[in-house]
């Protein structure tokens, strides 16, 4: 199991407790101030990226320490996790309010205020409105089927779906991931921060059943997908993979399967 199963989950997978969902925990108001400020700071965050990369480049020493500290205190305010789509789904049926709001990365990012690919889980926007005039007019209140029936048009989309905390253990997010968000720029592009961890799965290619297509390598956002033009097969780099079973969505021969990775010998203790 991951260190947060350990930690928030007695042993299980820790997004599955219904306890990191209550309502007591979001009311805690250390937690409502940190919910209250989390947009200016996701902006001034956005804005420091470049930043960090240049500092990185000029003090690659000094910048791991930075690098530790950071990843220490994101675990304990605000990061998140993968899921596959069937635990995804899975988180829908545990929370009490789902509303589908913009995406704020990808308004930082590209400027688009339109793109709605996250999900706020038991946390009601109203309250931030001042600082996000955009949900004013973006909040949709969804219901548990039509969530999981948007979280599927995600999948198909290509999206990575992940879960994310504010002021630890608390899940409050689900989001849809894909180049565009910041924690990808932050963690896989930039190599910054470590803000967003693997799932508890691993994906595997069944080699009899690939006839080497390459679309499943078109879909992974994490480059954890190789071609072998010897035996054109494609396989999967257990280092690389993230375990989201997004790659599934382009196999026609249904060749990619998700495994446990705690069943896994030689996956186990890899993260």
């Amino acid at each position: 199991m991951c260190e947060f199963c350990t930690k928030h989950g007695e042993g299980k997978k820790w997004y599955e407790i219904m306890e990191n969902y209550s309502t007591a925990l979001l009311a805690e108001s250390s937690r409502q101030a940190y919910i209250n400020g989390f947009i200016p700071y996701l902006h001034s965050a956005g804005l420091k990226i470049d930043k960090l990369g240049t500092f990185k480049r000029k003090h690659p020493l000094v910048y791991r320490f930075i690098r530790k500290m950071g990843t220490q205190k994101m675990k304990k305010d605000h990061f998140g996790q993968v899921v596959p789509i069937e635990d995804a789904e899975g988180i829908i049926d545990l929370v009490q309010s789902i509303t589908r709001i913009p995406c704020l990365c990808r308004k930082i990012k590209t400027g688009a205020s339109n793109h709605r690919y996250c999900m706020l889980l038991g946390i009601d926007p109203t309250g931030l409105i001042s600082e996000w005039p955009e949900l004013q007019y973006n909040l949709e209140t969804l219901n548990s089927s039509e969530a999981k029936k948007l979280l599927r048009e995600f999948d198909r989309e290509g999206l990575v779906h992940s879960i994310w905390t504010f002021k630890t253990p608390f899940i409050g997010a689900i989001c849809n991931c894909d180049h565009d968000c910041l924690a990808f720029r932050f963690q896989i592009s930039s190599d910054l921060l470590d803000v967003m961890f693997k799932s508890e799965y691993i994906a595997e290619i069944v080699p009899a059943q690939c006839v080497g297509c390459r679309e499943c390598q078109k879909l992974c956002q994490f480059g954890a997908i190789q071609y072998s033009a010897v035996n054109h097969k494609c396989y999967v780099n257990p280092l690389q993979c993230y375990g989201c079973g997004v790659c599934r969505v382009g196999c026609k021969k249904e060749a990619i399967n998700l495994l446990d990775k705690n069943e896994l010998p030689y996956c186990s203790d890899l993260w």
